[in-house]
C-alpha cells in the first residue's frame, strides 16, 4: 500500500472538510493520539523503571496507526498528498545526512 492509497482509505473513515471546525478537530485528535503514545512511556518510567522489555508493541502500533490517520487527513485537509510528504522529508533527511547537519535543531540546517 502506498501512502496515497492510504490517505484514500483513511479518508472514507473522516469527516467532510466543510463540516464546523475541522481543521482544528484534526490538529486537536492529531496531539491527542501523540499524547496517548506519550503516556504510554511515561508510564513505563514510572512503573517499570523504563525497563523497554515492558513496552506492549501492538498497543503503540495501533496508536501509531491512529496518529497516521491524522497525518493522512489532516495532509487531505491542507490538499497534501502523503506520498508528497514522505518523499520530501526523507530528501530532507538525506541532504541533512550528506551535508553533516542531521543532528542540531532548526528547520533549515
Amino acid at each position: 500500500m502506498t501512502f496515497d492509497e492510504y490517505q484514500a482509505a483513511a479518508l472514507k473513515t473522516a469527516r467532510k472538510k466543510t463540516d464546523r471546525d475541522e481543521l482544528l478537530h484534526l490538529v486537536l485528535g492529531l496531539m491527542g493520539e501523540a499524547g496517548e503514545i506519550a503516556e504510554k512511556f511515561k508510564k513505563l518510567i514510572r512503573d517499570h523503571e523504563s525497563d523497554e522489555s515492558k513496552i506492549d508493541r501492538a498497543d503503540i502500533g495501533k496508536e501509531l496507526g491512529d496518529v497516521l490517520w491524522y497525518i493522512a487527513v489532516l495532509a487531505n485537509y491542507l490538499d497534501i498528498p502523503l506520498d508528497d510528504i514522505a518523499t520530501k522529508n526523507i530528501a530532507k533527511l538525506a541532504d541533512r545526512q550528506k551535508r553533516g547537519t542531521i543532528k542540531g535543531s532548526g528547520d533549515n540546517r
